[in-house]
């Protein structure tokens, strides 16, 4: 069992809701790790990161996300700092992976600079967000098949665009 597609990207790029337009629109099941998390935890990501910290978060999300690919064959959204783990970009070769790319003025303006998101949290949040883009940006276009920039484009129009931009993978197998 394989995900038909697994869906990168930083906060804010639409990896959940592009992920489950995806779904619908391939007519297959949506998972997203982040959700797998919390479950397996029983506690937010904030939660963890506070209490734990970034690297027992990092652990429990790379077992996670290795869990995840083997059993599920929908779209699966993986958090956006889970291909930073060498395990998962490993585990991410032969997949298809779609990279949500999403620059600093509409992540920062769709992420509203959360609470939620521990990361962004801090004193300069956009600086914060600028710094944890130049650093992911060579490490998704490492793991991904497919790219697709998100800036001023609905999630129809994303989705529209990923479904024609997979089809003919799905037709070759």
């Amino acid at each position: 069992m394989s995900p038909r597609a697994v869906i990168v990207g930083p906060p804010g790029s639409g990896k959940t809701t592009i992920g489950r337009l995806l779904a619908k629109t391939l007519g297959v099941g949506f998972r997203d790790s982040d959700d797998d998390i919390v479950a397996r935890a029983g506690r937010s990501i904030a939660d963890i990161f506070a209490e734990d910290g970034e690297p027992a978060f990092r652990a429990l999300e790379e077992e996670t996300v290795a869990t995840a690919l083997a059993e599920h064959d929908g779209v699966l959204s993986l958090g956006g700092g889970a291909p930073l783990a060498k395990g998962t970009r490993a585990r991410l070769a032969g997949h298809t992976v779609v990279f949500l790319n999403v620059g600093l003025a509409a992540g920062v303006q769709r992420t509203g600079l959360s609470s939620a998101r521990p990361l962004l949290a801090g004193v300069n949040p956009r600086a914060t967000f600028k710094k944890l883009l130049d650093e992911r940006l060579p490490v998704y276009r490492e793991v991904a098949t497919v790219e697709v920039v998100t800036d001023e484009r609905t999630p129809a129009e994303i989705v529209a665009d990923l479904a024609a931009r997979l089809a003919p993978a799905e037709a070759k197998e």
